[in-house]
């Protein structure tokens, strides 16, 4: 309290005095013993108010003990269990947490971490997942404006995430890494990664690349095999030692049915082996079928026939065949698209037979071509012509956006070659990729166009000498890559016949038991727009459960996470409840569990963390001396801290209430007296 408030303060005891003095004491001949009592009261009350009305501050100091953090950071992943530590780890806390010494130098508080840090006593061992590292961060980020050591009890053996042997501990933190299970290191034959690709064309090849790895000391030989079902259908010996201690080996195995096809790759076990968990791995492939067959008419040979051949058959899922009039065109319908060479007269049943089946066309026209049969035998374009030829340059239309494809160059090549005359267009869905340039003139006239809506598409080249395009690209480029890449956008989109749907569905055909299992969907109104109003159900079954849940609307689609599954094949159904539209699909959650691939505890990525924190590995027998590094760590003394707490004596509510009772005294004992 500072020197005004003590002046103001025994300024008021003297009015206060006096106030009471002149109004009980002065000039009163009657001092009877109740007038002092009054005088006493009225003292009280007058300073009271004067001391609330000065409200001098009042300060007061604590002390109290502050102990540093001790975290048992305890691993409850299944690979405690696996190498049978679970009663170990127990034994461990429990001596731990019973330590008196521990227990007045430090506030011990325990963690179990999994893929996550947990704050839980009871460890359960069950975990399909162990990331040290995330729970040290998570650790870090918790204690860091308090000293803080952490125990970290684990068999060091980490399935995900970042490497925990580097990480860094905050400036005001340690970590005394606790190594359970058996360190000895074993001979052991792991199949360490699988690599295949998610999807393969039918027919073809897809690539396997597995990495096999060995740790010991002696030569072994062993055998890698692939196996579907039980038949084995790839083997290769490998041979490996202490220096040359691991093999990578490719192979390709044939896509020869559609579906999910599962299969085993296989390391053979050492015949002492101790875990021969690690030894295969079980995967999956789903084969498609991509291939379009595509067929080229034509009255009479030409260039650019060879130039279509190539340009398209460079996609290896396509197939050309080439057929002239004179030759047997009855199986239309097995073909994809149709490209019509400058069609005459004698292609009268051919459009005929493309009109019954629905198909899709590509028409090429130029100095051959009968324009009179054209404008009779479609409603797409018609033209007024003369039997006069006249060379037609490109002009890319920057509007068109139906697909994607890389600047050609075309405007710069040399010019194709069609009958003289203007094209009239007589249908709206008429969409030009290029137009004509004539003598310079740039015109409105398609070159290159596409008709037509949704699945129901035909294309028109109006020209020939197409050859000429595609040699000119490798002139410029020193590839006809850009020329093909053109030519094969173009026949996708209109040789394509998958049907739109208005619900999509994307999953993998196959996931690893600790996998958690997502689902990803999205619905469409009836203009094939994306609809965030979907009710979206999704039912899904084995053999022995069923399940069902709502899809949920995130990132512009629709998901659903079904968590981890037991292995098994899994039929499901989605649906979305308004307008009863569904998909369905299949998927095999395959057994894999990464926790039992471990056989002996990571002693030297515990020794690694222990260095980057400046400590050192600690055993199962060595919690004394554990206890002894930190309790004579100079860093980990309690600290006595002062707190000043400093109140306003207006905030003293019990000194108010003293006033309102000292008023009231008052007031009744003037009562009694008969002075009221």
């Amino acid at each position: 309290m500072n020197i005004s408030n003590i002046i103001l303060i025994a300024l008021a005891i003297i009015t206060a005095l006096g106030f009471a003095f002149f109004q009980y004491l002065f000039k009163n001949k009657n001092k009877r013993r109740e007038i002092y009592i009054l005088f006493a009261l009225r003292f009280f009350s007058v300073f009271i108010l004067l001391l609330l009305l000065i409200n001098p501050k009042i300060s007061s100091t604590t002390y109290e003990l502050e102990k540093p953090n001790l975290i048992l950071a305890v691993d409850d992943s299944e690979s405690i269990a696996h190498l049978e530590q679970e009663d170990t780890v127990r034994d461990i806390l429990e001596d731990l947490k019973s330590n008196k010494a521990l227990q007045e130098r430090f506030e011990l508080v325990q963690y179990n971490f999994e893929n996550e840090l947990i704050n839980s006593n009871t460890p359960e061992f069950k975990a399909s997942q162990t990331n040290i590292y995330a729970a040290l961060e998570s650790l870090k980020e918790l204690f860091r404006k308090k000293a803080t050591a952490v125990i970290l009890i684990s068999d060091g053996n980490q399935s995900t995430g970042r490497d925990f042997r580097y990480f860094k501990p905050g400036n005001n933190q340690e970590i005394y890494p606790l190594v359970v299970g058996d360190t000895t290191q074993y001979s052991d034959l792991e199949l360490a990664q699988l690599n295949v690709n998610t999807y393969a064309f039918l027919d073809n090849r897809f690539p396997v690349e597995a990495f096999i790895s060995y740790s010991g000391e002696e030569q072994i030989n062993s055998e890698f095999v692939i196996k579907s079902e039980e038949n084995i259908i790839f083997s290769e010996k490998i041979s490996l030692n202490s220096d040359n201690n691991s093999a990578v080996i490719r192979t390709e195995l044939p896509a020869s049915k559609l579906g999910v096809l599962s299969y085993k790759a296989e390391i053979i076990p050492l015949e002492n082996e101790k875990n021969k968990a690690n030894n295969s791995k079980k995967f999956a492939v789903e084969v498609i079928d991509e291939r379009s067959k595509i067929l080229l008419i034509s009255a009479a040979p030409h260039p650019d026939i060879g130039t279509f051949k190539k340009s398209i058959e460079t996609n290896k899922q396509r197939q050309l065949d080439i057929k002239y009039l004179q030759d047997n065109l009855s199986n239309l319908e097995d073909y994809q698209l149709v490209i019509l060479y400058q069609p005459t007269s004698g292609f009268a049943t051919i459009f005929e037979d493309l009109k019954e089946n629905n198909q899709n066309y590509l028409l090429v026209t130029g100095t051959q071509t009968d324009w009179n049969f054209i404008n009779r035998i479609q409603d797409f374009v018609a033209k007024d012509f003369t039997n006069q030829s006249q060379e037609i340059f490109a002009v890319k239309n920057s509007n068109f956006i139906q697909f994607q494809f890389e600047e050609t160059g075309f405007s710069e090549f040399p010019p194709l070659e069609d009958k003289f005359g203007n094209i009239n267009i007589q249908n709206n869905s008429f969409e030009s990729i290029y137009f004509q340039k004539i003598e310079n003139v740039e015109t409105s006239q398609p070159l290159i166009a596409i008709a037509g809506k949704g699945q129901n598409k035909n294309a028109f080249i109006f020209g020939e000498n197409l050859w000429r395009w595609r040699s000119n690209t490798f002139l410029e480029h020193k590839s006809f890559e850009k020329f093909d890449n053109f030519i094969g956008k173009l026949v996708q989109n209109i040789a394509s016949t998958q049907q739109r749907e208005r619900l999509t569905v994307d999953y993998n055909s196959f996931y690893y038991e600790n996998e958690a299992v997502k689902i990803t969907a999205n619905f469409f109104d009836q203009n094939y727009q994306f609809d965030p109003n979907a009710n979206l159900v999704i039912s899904a079954e084995n053999a022995v459960e069923n399940l069902e849940s709502q899809l949920v609307l995130r990132n512009n689609g629709y998901e659903v996470d079904l968590g981890n599954l037991p292995a098994g094949n899994y039929d499901f159904t989605i649906t979305e409840t308004t307008s009863q539209i569904s998909r369905s699909g299949s998927f095999e959650v395959i057994a894999y569990n990464i926790e039992q691939q471990f056989i002996s505890a990571n002693k030297n990525a515990m020794e690694a963390l222990a260095e980057n924190s400046g400590t050192r590995v600690y055993y199962k027998d060595e919690l004394q001396e554990i206890s002894n590094a930190l309790l004579s760590n100079d860093k980990y003394k309690p600290v006595q801290k002062s707190r000043q707490k400093i109140v306003p004596l207006v905030d003293w509510y019990y000194l108010l209430f003293l006033l309102v009772l000292i008023l009231t005294a008052e007031w009744f004992f003037r009562k009694y007296k008969g002075l009221i």
